[in-house]
């Protein structure tokens, strides 16, 4: 059974940086693209990052590029969010996500973690 298990979510001050961790298990992900996205209060759902898990491409929404980054650890098939920078409009559910590279459907979602950022 596939599990993508997400930690490291928490209240930080603007300014501030957390980092995100997806434990992913129950595959092999070497063929997957692994994905984070997050949702905030009344908002859509949107893609934060996502990286290839063989080849190691990224991808970065224009909101987080030079602030967050995307990384993977084959040893612990972990997926991490490197978040600096934190601004208050950064607040959301973040989610761990997987989909195969040779489509464009998440199929695997962990069950998120709340980002908090403060003024």
């Amino acid at each position: 059974q596939v599990q993508l298990v997400e930690s490291g979510g928490g209240l930080v001050q603007a300014g501030g940086s957390l980092r995100l961790s997806c434990a992913a298990s129950g595959r092999t992900f070497r063929t997957y693209t692994m994905g984070w996205f997050r949702q905030a209060p009344g908002k859509e759902r949107e893609i934060v990052a996502a990286i290839s898990w063989s080849a190691g491409n990224t991808h970065y929404a224009n909101s987080v590029k030079g602030r967050f980054t995307i990384s993977r650890d084959f040893a612990k098939n972990t997926v991490y969010l490197q978040m600096n920078s934190l601004k208050p409009e950064d607040t959301a559910v973040y989610y761990c996500a997987a989909r195969p590279d040779y489509t464009s459907i998440f199929d695997y979602w962990g069950q998120g973690t709340q980002v908090t950022v403060s003024s």
